[in-house]
């Protein structure tokens, strides 16, 4: 017999997978430009894609607000969170104090790239040749994480991760408007793990200011105006 206990945490775990399901399905669809940028999200169109109640809903539009995926308006609902020029620019000099940070840290203490990111070097190629570009930025994503997250420093790991959602709908955008820079990032990448590898910081430095300057073909096509 199933106790009332029971019945609450089975209710509980079917919210959790509920409101999971919202989450992927919104998260993928802005990633990829699926749900473009500024659309309003109304809880009962969502829900009814999903096949779910407005509750989970609820709970994924929470979740995507706090990644910055969508901004909440209070009495409106949601809407697909549009990223500037501006805040490209902002992101990536943010990102570029984190990394360098990181890799001057591990070029100091003399411990050479993380494993996983040689792994995930290969891993990221093959996506990008076979023009799976949504794996390919989430793999690019992971590759730079794995550098910060190796230097040590939880709350520095922590802001990284706020970066998470626009660091990827940008990087979808560029290689999807410009396929034919693939080549040139991924010799980036490979030159920022020699260097890690070398425990060489001013060759990483260079790098990293190189790998971080924001693409014009991607600048171009985003607005310009204030957050």
């Amino acid at each position: 017999m199933v106790t009332h206990a029971a019945e609450s945490v089975q209710a509980q775990s079917g919210r959790r997978s509920a409101a999971g399901r919202v989450y992927d399905w919104l998260r993928d669809g802005i990633i990829t430009g699926r749900i473009a940028e500024g659309t309003f999200l109304d809880e009962v169109w969502v829900a009814e894609s999903v096949g779910t109640s407005r509750t989970p809903v609820r709970e994924a539009f929470h979740r995507l607000g706090s990644e910055r995926f969508i901004d909440q308006l209070p009495r409106k609902g949601a809407q697909v969170h549009v990223v500037t020029a501006r805040e490209l620019e902002e992101v990536n000099s943010t990102r570029r104090l984190i990394e360098g940070h990181a890799g001057h840290a591990l070029c100091a203490e003399r411990k050479g790239a993380p494993a996983e990111m040689h792994v995930l070097l290969e891993e990221m190629e093959e996506a990008e040749q076979g023009q799976d570009w949504l794996q390919a930025v989430e793999l690019n994503w992971r590759f730079h994480r794995a550098m910060v997250q190796a230097q040590g420093n939880a709350v520095l790991t922590e802001l990284y991760d706020t970066l998470r959602s626009r660091q990827q709908r940008v990087g979808l955008r560029a290689l999807q408007s410009s396929p034919g820079r693939a080549p040139l990032i991924d010799s980036q990448h490979r030159g920022i793990v020699a260097a890690l590898d070398a425990y060489d910081n001013e060759r990483l430095q260079q790098l990293l200011d190189e790998h971080l300057q924001p693409a014009p073909e991607v600048t171009a096509v985003l607005g310009s105006g204030a957050q």
